[in-house]
């Protein structure tokens, strides 16, 4: 029986293609005991304005330059989840379906607890997979044991995981040993980004790199439809 994962570090509310990727495997790791990374999309992802793209960006407490692991990466700033929801209510309100997802998502920031980024990109990733009708399981890295380094981890990760497909980013091409895969009977896809469809936005011109919930929001019940997974 076939099996096919993706691993990959969480991401604040990220963009539809993340999403596809997902929605295109039966396990979706959560790669968190990889190196927190500034400038990322760990903790940061755009929206459309009226003046353009803006960034909604988690605060982060940052210790040393190469050690902090994203699942141990901590808020700066409890008043983050607040200031992104007036920020987005604002940007939104007049979108199609705002009001249909008001309510889930005013839940979602304002009942934001936790301290460390890792859980709150959780949260968000998770709610949102509702909202698009996927249910594959996400799980952590942590739920498994790691060894090695680069490419032997992430074969480590994948036969635990019983999986016999690994489904990858593009990126990775140009470092990702799948030979190692392969001696582990684990063959190797790579997801295709190009020829997503452009679709009616509340505030012109188009721009393709913002977070799902511009999707959401302009699209609501047809936002699948400009996605490749569904």
């Amino acid at each position: 029986m076939s099996k096919r994962i993706a691993v990959v570090q969480s991401n604040y509310i990220p963009w539809r293609g993340y999403f596809d990727l997902i929605n295109m495997v039966d396990e979706f790791i959560l790669y968190d005991d990889m190196q927190y990374t500034k400038r990322d999309w760990r903790n940061r992802n755009r929206i459309k304005s009226r003046r353009g793209l803006i960034w909604l960006t988690i605060p982060v407490q940052v210790k040393g330059k190469y050690s902090q692991k994203i699942k141990d990466t901590v808020v700066a700033d409890k008043e983050w989840a607040a200031d992104h929801w007036r920020t987005i209510s604002h940007n939104y309100s007049k979108a199609r379906h705002f009001a249909s997802y008001k309510n889930v998502f005013k839940d979602l920031y304002l009942g934001s607890q936790s301290r460390f980024l890792s859980e709150i990109n959780y949260r968000f990733i998770a709610a949102l997979c509702r909202i698009l009708g996927i249910t594959t399981l996400i799980s952590w890295s942590m739920d498994y044991d790691l060894v090695g380094s680069k490419t032997e981890r992430l074969a480590s990760l994948c036969k635990q995981a019983g999986a016999t497909v690994y489904l990858s980013g593009p990126a990775a091409r140009d470092y990702l040993d799948e030979n190692l895969l392969r001696r582990e009977s684990i063959s190797v896809a790579y997801m295709d980004y190009s020829g997503y469809r452009d679709y009616k936005q509340l505030y012109p011109p188009f721009q393709s790199s913002v977070s799902v919930i511009d999707l959401i929001f302009n699209l609501g019940p047809d936002a699948p439809k400009y996605m490749k997974s569904f």
